[in-house]
């Protein structure tokens, strides 16, 4: 499957510490995206799934996985497998998705179904600009909405959680930003560049 880039633990995208995966390729492409640089099909890299799962066998006292965009469900029937050995070893499963949940159930795939099937919270609906709110934690506009797909997480998660982003400082100096800011990021990378670094969302 193809993968942007993966930060092995994290506390900005869903509930407990994650192991993230930002996946290769998006259709949508929303205005004001964090991300564009993950909608090119051809972009980032090709993992397996067995690469995938021995990354996440080596971050110890995660809570979970998430799947993030790009678009998840662009590559459903690969996630779907990987998402079922990672819930085989009792660790959760989130996601987020620019198609909202009735338009994934409306398709009548197998690989989309598959893919839902093993998704404990789901974070559904295309980010817009327009009506970007960062009031409640990891999504960042007001149509989006939260689907508890399991009994694994509940209101309660989303109620006692906050916004939180965190900051990555590279070998070379680059730094990278995960999470939801409540800036614009174009003011954030302005002053990263003023310091003499660059970022990026991820």
């Amino acid at each position: 499957m193809r993968i942007h880039s993966i930060v092995s633990k994290t506390a900005s995208e869903g509930p407990g510490l994650r192991f993230c995966l930002w996946v290769q390729g998006c259709s949508r492409h929303c205005k004001g995206c964090f991300n564009p640089e993950t909608w090119d099909p051809a972009g980032g890299e090709e993992w397996t799934a067995e690469a995938l799962l021995s990354a996440i066998d080596a971050a110890p006292g995660i809570e979970g996985v998430t799947l993030l965009g790009g678009e998840p469900f662009e590559q459903p029937g690969e996630l779907a497998a990987l998402c079922a050995a990672v819930r085989a070893q009792g660790l959760s499963v989130a996601a987020f998705t620019g198609y909202t949940l009735e338009e994934l159930r409306a398709r009548r795939d197998p690989a989309t179904d598959a893919l839902l099937g093993q998704i404990d919270l789901l974070m559904d609906g295309p980010f817009i600009l327009e009506q970007q709110d960062f009031s409640r934690p990891w999504i960042g506009s007001r149509n989006q909405r939260y689907h508890f797909l399991t009994d694994r997480y509940s209101l309660n998660d989303i109620k006692n959680a906050r916004q939180r982003v965190e900051f990555r400082i590279g070998p070379d100096g680059s730094i990278a930003i995960n999470g939801m800011p409540d800036l614009p990021m174009q003011t954030i990378l302005g002053m990263l560049n003023a310091g003499g670094s660059h970022g990026k969302q991820e």
